[in-house]
Order: C-alpha cells, then structure tokens, then sequence
C-alpha cells in the first residue's frame, strides 16, 4: 500500500499543481518557449557552425558541429525556458510545472546526443539500435524516478544487494555504475579508433599492412584501457581480480588456443608483410587476392566472386604461393605442339605475333618462343608471357592469345597432330589361331 499511497499522492499534486491559473500560465509559457525555439534553433546551429570553424581538426569539428545541431532545439528551448522562469520567479508565482520540463528537456537532448555518438563509434545493426532503445528507456526511467521521488530509494536498494570480495563490495548499483562507464569508454576508444583508421587511410606514406596493423593495435589497446579505466572509475580494486583473471585465464586459454593462435597469427603476418590487401595469392586449390586481413582470418576473393574466409594459421603454417610478393610481375607458359611437316622458326614467330598484340602483355620481359624437344606426336614448343596484374586473372589472358594462335595457325596452314601409332606387321609365320 504504500508504493500506491505515493503514486497517488504523486498524482494528486501535480494535478493540482497544473489545473490552477499559474499552472496554466506555465503550461502556455513552455508552449511559448518551444515555438520560440522551433523559430530560433536554426540561428543558433549557424551560430556554432561559425564558432567551430575555426577548429584546426576537422573531424573533431564535424564531430562537435553535427551533435551540438542535433542538440540544437532542446538546449534553446531549455535556455528560453530558464530566462521564463527566472521572470515568472520575480512576480511570486510558483514555478513547479517549470521545474518539471526542465529535467525532460535534459533528457530528450541527452538521448540524442547518445544516440549520435553510439551511431559515430559503431557500424548500424540490431546490436545498436538494442543499445539505442536500453539507453533511451533507462534515461527516461530515470527521469521518471526523479520526478516521482523514488530515485533515491531505488539507488539504496541498489546499494544493498551488494556482494563481497574480501575488502571490496560489488553491488548492483556498481554493476549499473560499470556498465554506463564501460559503454562510455568503448564509445571514445572506438572514435579514436576510427579517427586514427581515417588518418592512416589518407597518408600516402602508410602502406596498407602497415594501415591494418595500426588498426589492430590502435582498438585493442584502445579497449583495453577502456576496460580498465571503466573498472578503475566505479572504484573496483584491479588487485582483487588478479587471481580470478588468472585462473581463469589459464581454462579460456585451453578452451580457445586456437582463437588466440589465429590472433597471434595475424599479427605475424602483419609484422612480417607476407601478405598484403590486394596481394593474389594461391593455398591448396584456393586462388583469388586479398580484400582484408582481420583478428583471426584473412579474406580471399576469388574470380568468381566467391569470398574465402582463410583462418590466419592456416596461412603460416601452410605453404601459400604469393604471385605479387616482391615484383607482381607474373610469367606464364603456353604449351604448343605442331606437325613435324611445319616449320618451326616460322610457327615461333606466329607464337610471338599473338602476344605482342595483347594488352596485358609486358613489353619488357618481351614475350619469347621456345623449342623445348621433339615428341611421338610432333614437336613440342612454349610460348613464354609476362604481366603484372595477375589479380585480373591468367586463364582470361591464356585463352585470348591461346584463340589468336588458333587463327594464325588456321591463316598459315600450321597443322596440329593429333596422337598417333603406327603398327607395323612383320612378314613370317602366320601364328595358328584356331
């Protein structure tokens, strides 16, 4: 009965508090004030944007400029309503229906500012919009609380169910207390993440393993700290953790080595600049060029299109031929075999005449024709090509010179032999077969 004894009387107060003439003065005074903000807002976001402009950063500019605009109509609307009330306050005319928007106003203007900075650190997706929708609920909750009158006795019972660690307390009101630095942590380290990607991304002078690798680095010690920091702002002692971490460490460790072996993996191939984004490379019967390296596994794409997901251990402790390693010059070789009855300086100079039409076909190494032997069949030549964009594919461009030799040949009457025996019966003694 008593939760309902307060709500009623809770009820009953601000009914009377808005059905007399100075809460309707109040009331028409906020509609006033929100009229006047909708007017105003935009004066005020050109306001800042020329405040801001003089920022030297521009993301830091861009950042602060798009979330102080977002802001822009409750902060005015706030303001006004303050300067209202501060008059209204002069002539002795209760100002508690004032008093109540003002908590609301905060909190429509820090929800929107959350959401904005939630949606600058991380990619869209169900797991934000959840975060967007607890976030929203639980400052309104709050909001509720507070105007109710029940925060402070929710945040003592919150206190209570508290569990001990030797000297220290952990309660739920730490728990929430963790949580909300935890997300704010994450949300800076993440920002910071992206700043320090974008920087990377437009210097010239970083290559692109080196580009990942600051990725790496950057958002995994820039969440660690995070982590820690969170911890460390809610008062939980780092030394009481050091057992348990340590113990369980050791069973996370066994149950997920090869996790950490794809992660450790990862960053030797980084270190190491084996393999680089838009390197064609080849392991086992996988071919196709590098999109991206990640924490635990590399992506392949190859030319059908089809993206290979190659785990960052297999990619050390196999063998993988890397076609653009240290020259992406590539060499490819086209087998020939032509009749004994065709001249074969004359064939090879057909070969030649083939590829030096080519587009993709380097001048230098210049193509070259060779006589490697002669076989049963006829005699065996190689037509030898270079290029330098194998991530473009090689059956594409050995079946272009490949239809150019068959209608040279065709034009200059160069047979192809086909297999062929010949046997030879011996005159003698007939062998009896009956």
């Amino acid at each position: 009965m008593e939760i309902t004894d307060k709500l009623l009387l809770f009820i009953e107060y601000w009914f009377d508090r808005f059905t007399t003439i100075q809460g309707g003065i109040q009331l028409l005074t906020v509609v006033g004030c929100g009229a006047l903000a909708a007017l105003t807002h935009k004066k005020w976001q050109r306001f800042i944007t020329k405040l801001l402009g003089g920022l030297e950063s521009k993301n830091l500019s861009q950042f602060l400029l798009r979330g102080s605009n977002r802001i822009a109509f409750p902060m005015s609307m706030l303001l006004y309503l303050l300067v209202t009330r501060f008059i209204i306050e002069q002539f002795g005319i209760n100002v508690a229906v004032l008093d109540v928007f003002t908590p609301l106003l905060l909190s429509m203007a820090a929800i929107t500012l959350t959401i904005y900075i939630l949606r600058t650190g991380f990619s869209p997706g169900p797991a934000l919009r959840a975060w967007e929708g607890f976030i929203s609920l639980s400052i309104w909750g709050l909001v509720a609380l507070h105007l109710i009158g029940w925060l402070p006795d929710v945040i003592e019972a919150l206190d209570e169910l508290a569990i001990n660690f030797g000297d220290s307390k952990f309660s739920l009101l730490s728990l929430v207390k963790l949580i909300t630095a935890v997300v704010f942590f994450v949300v800076v380290a993440s920002w910071l993440t992206r700043s320090i990607e974008a920087r990377a991304k437009r210097s010239p002078h970083i290559t692109p393993s080196m580009r990942v690798m600051l990725s790496k680095v950057s958002k995994f010690s820039l969440y660690g700290l995070a982590f820690l920091f969170a911890l460390k702002s809610v008062g939980i002692d780092l030394t009481t953790l050091a057992v348990f971490s340590g113990a369980m460490g050791v069973g996370i460790g066994f149950g997920l080595q090869k996790i950490f072996s794809n992660f450790i993996s990862g960053f030797i191939l980084l270190f190491d600049r084996s393999i680089r984004p838009g390197d064609v490379i080849s392991i086992g019967d996988r071919f196709g060029w590098v999109q991206s390296l990640h924490a635990r596994y590399v992506v392949v794409k190859d030319r059908d299109g089809v993206e290979t997901l190659i785990p960052n251990e297999n990619l050390i402790t196999s063998e993988v031929t890397n076609w653009s390693y240290s020259d992406r010059a590539v060499r490819q070789r086209i087998p020939i075999q032509i009749s004994y009855d065709d001249d074969p300086e004359k064939v090879m100079e057909l070969l030649l005449e083939a590829a030096v039409d080519k587009p993709r076909v380097l001048k230098k190494p210049e193509p070259a024709a060779r006589l490697l032997g002669f076989g049963d069949n006829g005699i065996d030549l190689e037509l030898r090509i270079w290029i330098n964009d194998p991530e473009s594919g090689v059956a594409n461009v050995v079946s272009d010179i490949n239809v150019s030799i068959w209608k040279s040949f065709k034009e200059n009457n160069v047979s192809i032999p086909f297999p062929q025996h010949d046997v030879r019966i011996i005159s003698g003694e007939q062998p009896d077969t009956e």
